[in-house]
């Protein structure tokens, strides 16, 4: 009996990863089109055919996927979730949306939910899961992939997506150091405690490569207990004062929507910015570029990691063999920084 074709035979032919055929033949976007149009065109000459146990297994899909989002309030999330269901739609899945409100109990609790809906497949954004979930994880046997996970816990089976913290935060302060500031803040965020502690460890280090050791009262974060994004632009507000009166000439902050609550504080308190404070904040959100003044910031690629989430889930579901992400950040200079005076 002739032996059928298979996606390794399809592979060997056209001298790429059995990964890249199964993309291709799934029309996966991560796929250039004249690769899939070439390996489709190999296939159908070999006389390929899917494998039947595969194809009755996939009968039984419900072509959904499950989305976890820490709240739909957050300007973040909005570009993620459309890169995840730009991808989605192409594949030919439906995305359900889920809303943990940053409450790890309630993130586990949506989890189990989708996987009782029968769902291909499951997204978490900013998951808090920690290591007394690890049990109750463990039995969502469907495939995962978490996106700037905030859990110091590698859970086994999950794969994740994540933008390189400590790298954009070194670019932040180091174009704060390039302009000559020497006495710089940091207003972090202690209910993210993951990226919170890269960013953090990028500032020290950036300002320990021009010699400078900040002191505690250069340092302030956000209550570890907050759930909302509204709750960072207050407590930039809050925070920055105090940097300001321990002398600093420039912030760092956490995210955009902390810098927005410092820039707040500074119009309260008649401080010029960038005259005499700069700051810098984190995430590139869309508000960032309209607030006075435009906010110097570094640019998460919030629609480009929805976007491989999806395709790395896709390719977990169709038995292909992915790798973890980290994408780069990059420093968007505005108007709320300027040199030292």
């Amino acid at each position: 009996m002739t032996r059928s074709v298979s996606i390794l035979d399809i592979a060997r032919t056209a001298g790429v990863s059995h990964s890249t055929v199964s993309r291709a033949l799934h029309n996966s976007p991560l796929i250039s089109t004249d690769v899939r149009e070439q390996i489709h065109k190999i296939a159908k000459e070999m006389g390929y055919t899917p494998n039947a146990v595969a194809q009755s297994l996939k009968g039984q899909r419900t072509h959904t996927v499950g989305l976890v989002v820490t709240t739909i309030a957050d300007p973040f999330v909005g570009r993620v979730v459309r890169g995840i269901d730009e991808v989605a739609q192409k594949a030919n899945m439906d995305v359900f949306l889920g809303v943990s409100n940053n409450d790890p109990e309630r993130e586990m609790a949506v989890i189990e939910s989708f996987q009782r809906r029968r769902v291909d497949g499951i997204i978490v954004t900013a998951s808090r899961l920690s290591a007394q979930y690890s049990d109750r994880l463990a039995r969502v046997n469907i495939p995962c992939v978490m996106i700037n996970q905030q859990s110091e816990i590698d859970f086994a089976g999950l794969h994740t997506v994540s933008v390189d913290d400590y790298a954009g935060a070194c670019q932040a302060v180091s174009h704060l150091t390039g302009l000559g500031h020497r006495s710089i803040g940091y207003l972090g965020a202690g209910n993210r405690p993951l990226s919170n502690r890269r960013r953090l460890q990028g500032y020290l280090d950036s300002l320990g490569a021009v010699g400078i050791t900040p002191p505690d009262n250069w340092i302030k974060m956000t209550p570890a207990g907050h759930r909302y994004h509204t709750d960072d632009e207050t407590d930039g507000k809050s925070l920055a004062s105090a940097l300001v009166d321990a002398g600093v000439t420039a912030i760092f902050c956490y995210n955009d929507m902390i810098a927005v609550g410092a820039l707040m504080a500074c119009h309260d308190r008649r401080i010029s910015v960038p005259d005499q404070l700069s700051i810098v904040g984190y995430d590139d959100i869309e508000i960032a570029q309209y607030v006075t003044p435009p906010l110097t910031t570094i640019h998460q690629p919030k629609l480009r990691l929805g976007q491989v989430a999806m395709v790395i889930l896709n390719d977990l579901m169709a038995s292909c063999v992915v790798t973890d992400a980290v994408l780069t950040t990059e420093l968007v200079m505005r108007s709320s920084s300027a040199s030292t005076r």
